[in-house]
């Protein structure tokens, strides 16, 4: 009986190690996997996000968005333009300066307009999305420093600005 006990105590035995083994091995092969795919879809850094708004009348436009809670944050009327806040929300209005609306963010900036000490240069998200075979309708001079912009459109046509300040 003690054999047979042994038999199977080592049977188990064997049966419980080659299962941890393989285990862990599938385990360390997932977290290399993930490694490398994490590698390759780099974050990037794209800074504050607003929404801007091709407006017929700035005027009326910013008294509409005040009722919903927004106060003027930037710009002025005398220059076409003010950025409106709510919390963390921004509404860019423009009157006569680009045709329909876009998606803007601003490398560098938060969505009070101060500078963050890390972000991601415009010439820098440039290169990345060329990388990844985005089309850009504008483009910045990689040759340059500071401020800068590129434009490019989503898959839906979806117009978007970023746009460095400094």
């Amino acid at each position: 009986m003690s054999k047979n006990t042994t038999l199977i105590t080592g049977v188990l035995l064997a049966f419980s190690l080659g299962f941890y083994a393989n285990t862990f091995k599938q385990n360390h092969q997932l977290r290399n996997e993930q490694a490398i795919s994490n590698a390759t879809k780099k974050s990037i850094k794209l800074g504050a996000f607003s929404i801007s708004l091709n407006v017929k009348d700035l005027k009326t436009s910013k008294e509409f968005y005040e009722k919903l809670g927004f106060t003027q944050h930037g710009g002025a009327m005398e220059k076409n333009y003010v950025i409106m806040k709510n919390g963390n929300a921004l509404v860019g209005l423009f009157q006569g300066m680009f045709d329909g609306n876009l998606l803007t963010f601003n490398p560098g900036w938060d969505e009070n307009a101060k500078n963050t000490s890390k972000y991601d240069d415009v010439r820098a998200i440039q290169k990345h999305l060329k990388e990844n075979n985005i089309k850009l309708s504008v483009e910045a001079d990689e040759k340059t420093t500071g401020p800068g912009y590129i434009m490019l459109s989503d898959p839906d046509g979806n117009v978007i600005l970023i746009d460095q300040h400094r």
